[in-house]
């Protein structure tokens, strides 16, 4: 969806902070909102799907994996910044790792699995705002 038909009414969102062996899924946006910012996997609620069916269903479309959820590690809002820029409610959620590797589509230009506790020593990675309280919060829910 492009600015000139951003909707005018806030936009519900999810991502996955998505935990193997022990480190949490970063994935590099490929294209703006955010574009070069490494975050969650994740996107828009579609009307009529759950929150559970959202977040499989574009953690699969992003990443290719196949996620067990579980539960909700916090949100964001993100308010427009911009004329035409858009308003979210991104619900994230904490998943563990079911199957599959990683491909990655066009929204996605990187992936990296890492340590929860090496976050903060990530200097050269941009990071999108809130993630580190985010993936905290899932790891305490995935007890990692």
């Amino acid at each position: 969806m492009s600015a000139v038909d951003q909707p005018s009414h806030p936009q519900i969102a999810v991502s996955a902070a998505i935990f193997r062996d022990g480190k949490v899924l970063l994935t590099r946006r490929a294209r703006s909102p955010a574009k070069g910012f490494y975050s969650l996997p994740g996107g828009r609620v579609e009307f009529g799907e759950s929150l559970h069916q959202a977040l499989k269903r574009e953690v699969d479309e992003e990443t290719g994996l196949n996620i067990e959820v579980i539960g909700l590690a916090g949100w964001r809002e993100v308010l427009p910044a911009a004329p035409g820029a858009g308003h979210y409610l991104i619900m994230s959620f904490a998943a563990r790792w079911a199957a599959r590797e990683p491909v990655l589509n066009d929204e996605l230009d990187d992936y990296r699995w890492v340590a929860p506790d090496a976050l903060a020593s990530l200097g050269d990675l941009k990071l999108t705002g809130g993630l580190e309280e985010v993936i905290q919060s899932a790891r305490r829910l995935i007890g990692a």
